[in-house]
């Protein structure tokens, strides 16, 4: 057997030894299928870096050693038909952001990671195919096939304009950066309206959080000192600021607020930039909302299971790309 199938088998172990958390109560049949073993299905598109849930279903069919040996790894009854993997990545995204928690947890309690000092930020994700004008959406028309019509328009100061989404991301700083949640967004949703899901439930009561000028927002300073976190952002000082966010403005000018603000270019920045790299998710590979939040965030998952493999192996933790790109 081939390392990276070898790794992809230990992965898929790995899996099956987290307690992962219970799905919400749902309305029709229940699913043949548990989430654990959709789980690797994806997981096993992900590695194979295969661009359909129809390669997939291909993939998991062939009559090789290999295949079987995954196959095997997956699941015990039959293999889901493309029609069931198609509908099931719909509906991951609400368990795979408790997932990510679950496993954030579980990196915290095993020591690997520590979530006093968190940071975040979001990066826009480029649609796939054709852009949809403003003017045109407007009117709503759809000039062309191929259009993703779920996708919008989105600014960053370092692109400019994008058509597309948006990937939040909250992350350790110390010692090694590692995703603590993640939210994935039209492009055009304001970061300070994602801050309240994206900072829930951390593991720690008491700890920082560093952000950029797009999480200042007085009532994030209030929740986040109501969760036990101070929350750390660029922010102007006016004629008639108030004496509390002049406070604020003064630590975060100060040499301990500088040094806090800092951390977000060695974690949380660098971080989403080696997600987008290494799962190539700028440009997307596919359309649509719910199966872009779903395949990112597996992306993240995945991730995660990563770093907790290689603690199992006594790899390096930061040894994500080498294994992901082989």
């Amino acid at each position: 057997m081939e390392d990276y199938d070898s790794d992809l088998l230990s992965l898929l172990r790995l899996v099956d030894s987290i307690f992962w958390p219970s799905p919400t109560s749902r309305r029709g049949r229940p699913h043949i299928y548990a989430f654990p073993v959709i789980l690797k299905c994806f997981i096993v598109r992900i590695w194979q870096r295969i661009d359909s849930t129809r390669g997939l279903h291909a993939y998991l069919t062939k009559e090789k050693p290999c295949n079987r040996a995954v196959c095997k790894a997956c699941f015990d009854d039959g293999i889901p038909s493309r029609r069931t993997l198609d509908r099931r990545l719909k509906a991951l995204p609400p368990m795979l952001k408790r997932s990510i928690r679950v496993m954030a947890r579980m990196l915290c309690v095993k020591g690997l990671v520590d979530p006093f000092f968190v940071t975040v930020d979001s990066s826009l994700l480029e649609a796939k195919g054709a852009v949809w004008h403003k003017s045109i959406m407007e009117r709503g028309e759809v000039p062309c096939p191929g259009i993703d019509t779920d996708a919008r328009w989105g600014k960053s100061a370092t692109r400019g304009w994008v058509f597309g989404y948006k990937l939040h991301l909250a992350s350790t700083a110390l010692p090694m950066a590692v995703p603590l949640s993640a939210e994935v967004t039209t492009a055009n949703a304001p970061d300070n309206q994602v801050y309240p899901r994206l900072t829930e439930d951390f593991p720690g009561s008491v700890g920082l959080t560093a952000g950029d000028g797009g999480y200042d927002d007085q009532n994030l300073y209030a929740l986040s000192l109501a969760r036990g976190r101070a929350l750390v952002a660029p922010m102007e000082r006016f004629e008639n600021t108030p004496p509390e966010r002049l406070a604020r403005a003064d630590f975060y000018e100060s040499p301990v607020g500088q040094a806090i603000y800092r951390l977000r270019g060695i974690s949380v920045e660098p971080l989403t930039g080696q997600i987008k790299e290494v799962f190539g998710l700028d440009p997307l590979p596919l359309r649509g909302e719910d199966k872009v939040s779903a395949l990112c965030l597996l992306c993240v998952l995945v991730y995660q299971l990563v770093v907790c493999l290689n603690h199992l192996e006594g790899r390096p933790l930061r040894r994500i790309k080498h294994l992901l790109t082989t």
